[in-house]
Parts: C-alpha cells; structure tokens; sequence
C-alpha cells in the first residue's frame, strides 16, 4: 500500500508564481502613483482635512491640556479659529508633496516588489512611509510654515499659547506648531493613500489599469 502527503497551494501563491518581476514591481508602483495621487485630489482642497474625521488635525497635546482653562477664560473662540487655520495650512500645503512622492516612488527595486505584495493591505504604503517620511518632512517644514504664516496660524498659536504661558501650562518649547502641522499633514497624506491602496487590493478589477488588474488580481 502506498501512501502520499497532498500539499494544498494557495490559488494565489501559484498566481503569484507566474507573475513577473517586472510587472510586479511596475504594478506597485503605479498602485502608489495612483494612491498618492487620488489622496492629493481629496485632501489637497477646502475641507480636504477639516472635512475629514479621519484626517482632521486637532490641537497639539500640550495646549490640548490647558484647552478646558481657556474656554472658561472665553478663548474657545480663538482655539476653534486656531483649530480651522492648521487644517487650512495643511489643505494648501499638501499639494506641493506631489513632486517628491512622485520622485521617491522609483526607490522601489524590483527585489522588494514581490515580498510588499503578498504583505497587508497597506503593505505598499508601509513601504512608501519608511522611504519617504523623514526626506519629506524635512522637504515639506517650510511649506507648511509658509502657509501657516500666510494664513496668520502662528499668531493665532501665539496668542493661545501665551496665554498658557502666563498660566504655567505651556512652556515655550513646548511651542511647536510647525512640527506638529508637519506631522499630522503626512499622517494624513499617508492614511488616504493607505485607503486607496485597499481599494486596489481589493477590487483590482475596477482600478482603471490592466496591469494593477493583473498584479492585484493574482492575490484574489
């Protein structure tokens, strides 16, 4: 009597097989050309973050402590005013990450392209993250400064600060506007890039790319 060990391979795993290199690592990519692009289309407008539950920035946690103390000194005014502008800053500022997201998307080697692909759904992203966030906050600080200073955000901070200042609640280190803008405008850029990545990942039939169909749907 013989007997035999059935192995089960994945669907996908022998689709994966049959895919390319080079059609994996260009199916990546354009995937976060796509991404990058549609999150700049939603966020890089009015209300693109103030709009956004997801992506709203909310005040920095050192001034959100002393932020109850002001509403009874009758500042909730000024912190809503505050609140609007850094969302502001970040709605006009987001658009000039375009170029440097387009540039940092070619880091991608061909040897990395197939591990991404068979990671979460966010996988590519993750790896858009790791390449990019500390090279563009860097590029991105005076940009974001610059609108802030435009749309008079930092006057606004200052006054809510030295408010708190005076209260012993905030120090002036503590006064960081311009990182924490800086910041959670990339968190944001990144999260809505994540989503259209799962877009992809999972309808890659309706993403517009017979090659984001192909590499995509060797997964399903």
């Amino acid at each position: 009597m013989t007997s035999g060990i059935l192995v089960l391979v994945p669907a996908h795993a022998s689709n994966l097989a049959n895919l390319s290199t080079g059609d994996a690592s260009q199916g990546l990519k354009l995937a976060l050309e796509k991404g990058a692009r549609a999150a700049i289309g939603l966020l890089g407008v009015q209300d693109g973050f103030m709009g956004n539950d997801n992506v709203r920035i909310g005040l920095p946690d050192t001034l959100s402590k002393g932020t109850k103390m002001l509403k009874m000194l009758g500042m909730g005014k000024q912190l809503d005013a505050l609140t609007l502008q850094m969302n502001r800053a970040a709605e006009q500022a987001v658009p000039l990450a375009q170029k440097a997201l387009m540039q940092s998307i070619q880091t991608m080697s061909v040897q990395d392209a197939k591990g991404i692909l068979q990671g979460g759904d966010t996988a590519v992203t993750q790896f858009f993250v790791n390449k990019t966030r500390t090279s563009l906050s860097a590029e991105f600080m005076p940009q974001v400064k610059q609108v802030m200073g435009q749309l008079g955000v930092v006057a606004q901070f200052n006054a809510v600060a030295g408010k708190l200042s005076g209260m012993g609640l905030l120090s002036k280190d503590d006064a960081q506007l311009e990182s924490h803008v800086t910041a959670k405008t990339l968190d944001g850029l990144y999260y809505m890039i994540g989503e259209e990545e799962k877009k992809i990942r999972q309808n890659p039939a309706q993403a517009g790319s017979a090659l984001l169909s192909k590499v995509f749907g060797a997964l399903r």
